[in-house]
């Protein structure tokens, strides 16, 4: 999908922030982190999971991992990540660029996890590899257009 539709997707929505593109790759939390010079859990990862029908986004922290007792109590069955070819089938856009933005597939539902709300801002990929954008947790969750906030992460043990 690229960088161009998701900043057309978040102009139409009435979004004015820029995306930053980077010469070098962000597809993780931490070359992300290092490319914007902030700390790794202001990176908002969109982590891709297997539904009945369909896909499920969580948008997390950079520094949480995803429970499986927590995910399953809520989604009634274990969390199962997408393999890359039905990431991109579903989202438009390539692992390590994957967001939330321009999601047009009634088979995707996009949820945010409530570790992002601790911060006043935070960082999700623009949709490819090597870009972000700075967005608060609310218009994250806003133009996203995330179904609800829950709580599936935990936060991992530091190094």
């Amino acid at each position: 999908m690229g960088v161009s539709k998701v900043r057309d997707y978040l102009e139409n929505m009435g979004f004015s922030g820029e995306i930053i593109e980077f010469d070098v790759g962000t597809e993780t939390v931490e070359l992300a982190a290092a490319a914007l010079g902030t700390e790794p859990a202001r990176i908002c990862k969109t982590m891709s999971f297997q539904a009945d029908e369909g896909c499920i986004l969580i948008q997390t922290a950079g520094d949480t991992k995803i429970s499986n007792s927590k995910f399953k109590q809520l989604f009634g069955f274990k969390a199962k990540m997408l393999p890359p070819d039905l990431v991109l089938h579903y989202t438009g856009h390539p692992v390590g660029g994957v967001c939330a933005f321009n999601i047009d597939n009634e088979e995707v539902k996009i949820y945010s996890d409530i570790s992002m709300k601790r911060f006043d801002v935070l960082y999700p990929a623009a949709g490819t590899g090597n870009s972000a954008i700075k967005m608060t947790p609310d218009e994250l969750f806003k133009y996203s257009k995330s179904m609800e906030w829950i709580d599936v992460c935990n936060l991992k043990a530091p190094l």
